[in-house]
């Protein structure tokens, strides 16, 4: 199949690349590489450096590549960006994701995939939240991805337009931007591996979901595989295992531990720190991913120390590299 990733050179969308490439599809990418890079991709990969806000642009890639299947996970991702900026927020992921919506529809794509939001959408839960739970987001980036679901439902209703809001839960792995607000992993990589202290938040008693970028690139995957006639359908993609932020400094800090010590270095990662607590961070955040295990054969594999270790050995490599 063809299939075109939007913000395809970004952390996500080009673990998506990558696992589709697996398979044997022919993958394109749009990207305006405001926070992605050419670097993340094959160089086989055509990448069109397009806005998914610049509409005539984009109707020339949906011309040329005339995708059979969309995945669409470029977004304006920063919850404190959208509380200063909301019509920025609007302009990226609803009117761009209208712009995807309708080539998508036009051009007869089959499936499309869509990059929303566990956390923002349930709030602060206890126990994991399954995709009934009732949504209500607060920041704006929570209500664009609200509203994108909704598009997603009329395109389906009206149009025929088969799609899929995957709602994650907080990603991490190699390539994540350790200067994105969401990217905890990747920021305490990076001051770990260089022999300085990571701060926590606040007590660190955040229970967060962490589901690694591979994993969610293979739920992408099995959607595309379904043989699902729905208009439309939410997923959760998560692990449903609660992890606070003091426990994963500890696991990230052993693990950044042994990859300087098997290499030679004589850095030492000191212990965190503890600063403010950060305004409007949810306690706990958990989501079930039973629907996708049941429909979509779909669940996580790979364990949270097993994905922290091969995400400290891509820092410390991209770090050694200058990158």
């Amino acid at each position: 199949m063809r299939v075109l990733v939007t913000g395809g050179a970004g952390f996500i969308g080009s673990h998506i690349v990558d696992v589709l490439r697996g398979e044997g599809h022919e993958c394109f990418v749009v990207d305006n590489l405001s926070s992605g890079s050419p670097d993340n991709l094959p160089a086989d990969v055509r990448l069109f450096e397009v806005d998914i806000r610049d509409g005539d642009r984009l109707r020339e890639v949906f011309d040329e590549v005339r995708p059979d299947w969309v995945s669409h996970q470029a977004a304006q991702m920063s919850v404190s960006r959208s509380v200063r900026e909301p019509a920025f927020d609007a302009e990226v992921n609803v009117m761009g994701l209208l712009n995807v919506l309708g080539e998508s529809q036009r051009c007869g794509v089959q499936r499309l995939t869509f990059a929303s939001s566990g956390g923002v959408l349930y709030g602060d839960v206890e126990s994991p939240a399954d995709e009934d739970h009732p949504a209500d987001p607060i920041s704006p980036y929570g209500i664009s991805k609200w509203v994108g679901e909704r598009y997603l439902q009329f395109y389906a209703r009206d149009y025929g337009l088969k799609s899929v809001a995957l709602r994650y839960a907080n990603v991490y792995g190699p390539r994540q931007n350790p200067h994105g607000e969401a990217g905890v992993v990747a920021i305490f990589c990076t001051k770990m591996l260089q022999g300085e202290a990571a701060t926590v938040n606040g007590d660190g008693k955040y229970i967060r979901d962490y589901v690694y970028c591979e994993d969610v690139a293979r739920a992408n995957l099995a959607v595309f595989q379904s043989e699902s006639d729905a208009g439309f359908r939410a997923y959760n993609v998560g692990t449903s295992v609660p992890t606070d932020v003091n426990e994963l400094e500890v696991s990230l800090r052993t693990a950044c531990g042994a990859v300087l010590k098997e290499v030679g270095s004589e850095l030492q990662v000191p212990e965190a720190g503890h600063g403010p607590p950060r305004a409007g961070d949810l306690r706990s955040s958990l989501v079930s991913y039973a629907r996708a295990q049941q429909d979509l054969g779909w669940q996580p594999q790979v364990a949270l120390d097993d994905g922290i270790t091969q995400t400290a050995r891509w820092f410390y490599d991209k770090l050694s590299a200058g990158a």
